[in-house]
């Protein structure tokens, strides 16, 4: 791929001064008009658009060049690869499939050398030269006798893996989680590469493995595939999963497998818990209190159910309405915390009572019936400040007015 064509003055230019405008009518509007190859400028203007919120640094820099959306789609965000490479360092990692090479820059900053490996060639050839022309004002110096902070491979990342020589601080790799017909795949296995079959490989090659799978994974399906596995992270930004990172590590002192819950832009505080003391933790049954308090999603996704009422001292309204009460303003929570003002009366002249503009958010847990048939009986529409949530107690199904504290 030659990029001096795509990135010429007026290319860059026509890109930058059309960034807000809609792609398919700047292909009728300026089609046979530029002296460039239009459909890649237009291509260029949608993929940063996509890309605005997650990869804001990359998508500022007018030199980077953007893949197609699919691989975009699936590459990490700016966010959730810096918290990947915290505390993590080295000499050297390999990123066995680099895709669009986030993860790989960001986790490169802490190591002198940097292998990264692309089967697909014109994504190969989009991340090196997009990480050749980060490199210069970014990361430590490499390696004494080494000229450079990358190393590129275009090929199977396995097959690079086992005929290097070198042994690394850190192997990481990011499955791709779509198999033919582009179906989503859940099981380590079915991804590509499947490295449960060359588990044994990369232990031999390396110090730390860190691995990054979809949100979908069954996390106890992991300790099952890959026993070795010490702790599961599972990482949010702003209460939606993004990803479930998997962690070995040689010599490591941890006598219990463990689940770190972590959301991001939220400031809320991690959870982290040895997985048997879920199975050993009870939970307090009650009605509602003062307090509903729904856990972020990351902690319903580890299936920390019991343990999370157990470690903030809160009652559970019902053994699988996975809401919680407290008669104390709860503190440093990673959670959302609601205030109850009243047990709602499920007429509609009550309801229209309360809320005359039919304006109220519907979050319904565990609850007999589904938030769009509530609102279509009602004649409700969310927005607003007040919630309505639905959910099932000791004492039966249950509406509450609420306002949201958190």
């Amino acid at each position: 791929m030659d990029f001096s064509e795509f990135h010429s003055a007026e290319f860059r230019q026509f890109v930058q001064d059309h960034l807000h405008e809609d792609p398919a009518l700047l292909l009728l509007k300026f089609g046979g008009k530029v002296s460039f190859d239009l459909k890649e400028a237009v291509q260029q203007i949608s993929a940063r658009k996509k890309a605005s919120k997650k990869l804001s640094e990359w998508t500022s820099n007018p030199d980077i060049h953007f893949p197609s959306s699919i691989s975009l789609e699936q590459s990490s965000s700016e966010e959730t690869a810096r918290f990947k490479a915290k505390e993590i360092s080295g000499k050297y990692m390999i990123d066995l499939t680099g895709g669009f090479g986030v993860d790989s820059f960001y986790l490169s900053q802490t190591f002198d050398k940097a292998i990264y490996c692309e089967q697909q060639a014109e994504l190969f050839q989009i991340s090196k030269y997009n990480l050749e022309l980060l490199e210069p004002s970014k990361g430590s110096e490499p390696l004494e006798g080494l000229s450079r902070k990358f190393d590129f491979f275009n090929g199977d990342g396995l097959e690079y893996l086992r005929d290097s020589d070198v042994h690394y601080d850190l192997i990481y790799a990011d499955p791709a989680r779509r198999g033919k017909g582009n179906q989503k795949l859940y099981k380590i296995q079915d991804c590509e590469p499947d490295l449960v079959s060359s588990w044994d490989l990369l232990k031999s090659k390396a110090d730390q493995i860190l691995l990054k799978y979809s949100p979908m994974l069954d996390i106890s399906q992991v300790w099952e595939e890959l026993p070795d596995i010490q702790k599961i992270t599972v990482l949010s930004v702003k209460n939606e999963v993004k990803e479930l990172l998997l962690h070995w590590k040689r010599n490591s002192e941890a006598q219990s497998k463990q689940i770190q819950v972590q959301d991001l832009g939220n400031g809320l505080p991690e959870l982290s818990f040895e997985i048997d003391k879920e199975t050993k933790a009870i939970s307090q049954i009650g009605e509602a209190e003062k307090y509903l308090i729904e856990p972020i999603s990351g902690i319903l996704k580890a299936g920390a159910f019991k343990l999370f009422g157990h470690r903030f001292g809160f009652k559970k309204l019902d053994t699988h309405s996975h809401l919680y009460t407290s008669s104390e303003m709860p503190e440093g929570v990673p959670g959302r915390i609601f205030e109850i003002l009243e047990e709602v009366p499920l007429k509609k002249p009550e309801i229209k009572a309360r809320f005359p503009k039919g304006k109220v958010n519907v979050l319904f847990r565990n609850y007999a019936s589904k938030p769009e048939d509530f609102k279509k009986k009602f004649g409700l529409k969310d927005g607003g400040e007040d919630y309505l949530i639905g959910t099932k107690s000791q004492s039966g199904y249950k509406v509450f007015w609420c306002k949201r504290l958190q």
